[in-house]
C-alpha cells in the first residue's frame, strides 16, 4: 500500500483548489481537520476533510458531478454517503470526505474551524469559522456515571438473553465511552475532536489506554468487560448506586 506524505495531502488540496478555481460557480475550499488547521498530525495514514462552498443553484451540479475533484487526481470508488457529500478514494489511495454548502447552508452547520486552501475573490477569510457552537460533552459526573451504569445493566441484560453483538456494544461500546468521558472530564487532555472523542485517545489519555485490553476484550468477553469497567468506576471514586452495582455484579458472574 502506498503511503502518503504531508506534503502530498497538502498538495492535493491544493489542486482540488486549482480545480475549483476553473469553474465560476466554485467559491471556497476549506480544509478541515489535521489537513485543516492541525497539519502537525497530518501523516501517512491521514485521509482529506474539507468543505466546497458554492453559488446558490450550484450544489446539485458539484454533487452529482465529480469532474472537479477527478481533474485534481482520478477517483478508483466513491459513495454519496449524505445528502450534502461524498466519501472518494483516489487512484493513488488518498481518502477523502467532503460536503458541499451554498454559503446559507454553511451557517448552521456546527464545524471545528477550517482553513481556507482557496476562495474566489469577495469571499471573506470569515467563512472557514464557523458560527454555531461546537456539540459539548457533559460536565455532569452523575449523569455520566449514572449513563455508564445503564449500559452495563442493560448491555449485560442483553448478553443474558444472547444478544452478544448488542451487549458488546452497549459494554465495550456505550459505558466505555462515558468511562473516557469521565476521565476526560477530570483530566481535560488537550485535542480533542468533539464529534468523536474516541480519536487519539491513546495519545491524549494514555493511562486510560493502558487499561483498554480489559476493558475492550471483545465479542466473548463482555462480561469481564463489565467487571473491569465497574473496577475502573471505583478506582476513580465514581458515587455508584449499590443497588445497581449488586444487579450488575450479578448478572457478569460466571
Amino acid at each position: 500500500m502506498e503511503q502518503h506524505t504531508p506534503q502530498r495531502l497538502l498538495s492535493r488540496l491544493d489542486a482540488i483548489g486549482r480545480s475549483l478555481a476553473e469553474r465560476a460557480d466554485a467559491l471556497a475550499l476549506i480544509a478541515l481537520g489535521s489537513a485543516g488547521r492541525e497539519p502537525e498530525r497530518l501523516d501517512a495514514w491521514s485521509d482529506l476533510d474539507f468543505f466546497v462552498i458554492v453559488q446558490p443553484g450550484a450544489k446539485t451540479r458539484f454533487i452529482e458531478d465529480l469532474s472537479w475533484l477527478a481533474a485534481a487526481r482520478p477517483l478508483a470508488w466513491h459513495l454519496r454517503n449524505t445528502a450534502d457529500g461524498h466519501k472518494a478514494l483516489m487512484d493513488d489511495g488518498v481518502f477523502c470526505e467532503f460536503a458541499v454548502f451554498t454559503r446559507d447552508e454553511l451557517a448552521p452547520v456546527p464545524f471545528a474551524p477550517g482553513r481556507l486552501v482557496w476562495r474566489r475573490d469577495g469571499v471573506d477569510e470569515s467563512i472557514a469559522m464557523p458560527q454555531r457552537a461546537l456539540p459539548r460533552p457533559s460536565t455532569d459526573e452523575t449523569w455520566i456515571v449514572g449513563e455508564a451504569l445503564a449500559a452495563l445493566l442493560v448491555g449485560l441484560s442483553r448478553w443474558r438473553r444472547g444478544e452478544k453483538l448488542s451487549a458488546m456494544r452497549l459494554v465495550q461500546g456505550a459505558a466505555l465511552d462515558r468511562l473516557a468521558e469521565l476521565d476526560a472530564l477530570r483530566t481535560r487532555p488537550p485535542g480533542g475532536d468533539p464529534f468523536n472523542p474516541e480519536r487519539r485517545l491513546e495519545q491524549r489519555q494514555p493511562a486510560l489506554a493502558g487499561e483498554l485490553p480489559r476493558l475492550a476484550p471483545g465479542y466473548e468477553h463482555t462480561p469481564a468487560a463489565a467487571r473491569a469497567l465497574l473496577e475502573a468506576l471505583r478506582a476513580r471514586g465514581a458515587l455508584l448506586n449499590a443497588a445497581v452495582v449488586a444487579h450488575i455484579e450479578a448478572l457478569a458472574a460466571v
